[in-house]
């Protein structure tokens, strides 16, 4: 079994997130953009044309926000029902999006494609191989010196070494909503190894609206290639 199925078998928690975009309540707290991403947002409209991509938009909060904000929108998702209701959004809105149903580990874009991608609270639903592979496919479609905004499990978080450990750091607990799905979670040292090939300009660790939901809060430019 090559590295890339391996990675699909265990990121599967976009099974539980699909079952939750279905319906209004479920939808209800992922309607508005994080605020970090807005502030973002603002910043790279300066910088003239951008194309973007939202890496697990769900039902596309922060795809919207990019569309609104001018830029060429990609947004992409596992889960039908989450881009079902992006597509409806955008066309109520008069906006331009561009909607993708494939896997974080297999993204379908040439290289050098964005020069802005997010995923925010999605590569940490795997194991260490679906996390490595999936920042190997957002670094190979960023342009050089281009920005990636995510976030990732913190160690602080109250739910690591909660449940059955089912490879290194990577944690699932039965009957409990996504959280029967792999997780992965990582230090500040173990975060900057993972992402080895990016310059951090930024970096947290967050709580979020749960006590304890401690996720790391991340910005980082892709390295330039020595010439």
């Amino acid at each position: 079994m090559s590295d890339t199925q391996a990675a699909n078998e265990t990121a599967t928690a976009h099974l539980a997130w699909d079952r939750r975009w279905q319906t209004e309540e479920g939808r209800a707290d992922w309607l508005r953009p994080a605020e970090d991403v807005s502030q973002l947002i603002e910043k790279l409209q300066q910088n003239g044309p951008i194309k973007a991509l939202d890496l697990g938009c769900g039902v596309g909060r922060h795809a919207l926000a990019f569309a609104r904000a001018g830029f060429e929108t990609h947004a992409m998702d596992l889960s039908e029902a989450g881009l079902a209701q992006l597509e409806n959004s955008a066309s109520a809105g008069g906006l331009d999006i561009t909607t993708h149903l494939a896997p974080m580990t297999e993204l379908p874009f040439e290289d050098n494609t964005f020069d802005y991608v997010l995923s925010f609270n999605v590569i940490y639903h795997g194991d260490p191989v679906v996390v490595r592979k999936s920042v190997s496919e957002i670094a190979r479609v960023l342009k050089p010196g281009a920005i990636y905004q995510g976030t990732m499990l913190s160690k602080r978080n109250v739910n690591f070494g909660l449940g059955t450990e089912v490879a290194a750091d990577t944690w699932v607990r039965e009957g409990e909503d996504d959280k029967d799905h792999p997780h992965y979670y990582c230090s500040a040292g173990e975060l900057v190894d993972l992402f080895g090939g990016f310059e951090l300009s930024y970096l947290e660790d967050k709580e979020h609206r749960k006590p304890g939901s401690w996720h790391w809060h991340m910005i980082a430019e892709l390295r330039r290639k020595a010439a």
